[in-house]
């Protein structure tokens, strides 16, 4: 059963950074594409980030582009997401996500991922 961890979330002022870290375990050499999805409170699921499995490209929400960044480790089993000049409107529960066999736009749709870790709360205050 292939679990993800996410670690790094936490309460920043407006215009810092955090960075997100999720590992998958166990770690069986296999690639994934993974992304990052955050949702707010009263609000959908939405798509941050993802860095596809095949040729490492990545793929960014609009709201986040400039800002942030998403990378892989050299063994691709854990997924970073540097999160610079965050805004009050970053706020929300961070959810990491992996899939076998995601590439193009269900790289941006939560259903296109099977796998998903438990979420860490991002919180930027004003």
């Amino acid at each position: 059963q292939v679990q993800l961890e996410e670690s790094g979330g936490g309460l920043v002022q407006a215009g810092g950074s955090l960075r997100l870290s999720c590992a998958i375990s166990p770690r069986t050499g296999g690639t994934y594409s993974m992304g990052w999805f955050r949702q707010a409170p009263g609000k959908e699921r939405e798509f941050v980030a993802a860095i596809a499995y095949d040729d490492g490209n990545t793929y960014y929400a609009d709201s986040v582009k400039g800002r942030f960044t998403i990378s892989s480790n050299s063994t691709k089993n854990t997924v970073y997401l540097q999160m610079n000049s965050l805004k009050p409107e970053d706020t929300a529960v961070y959810y990491c996500a992996a899939d076998q066999y995601a590439l193009g736009s269900r790289l941006r749709v939560p259903i296109g991922y099977d796998y998903w870790g438990q979420g860490t709360q991002v919180t930027v205050s004003s």
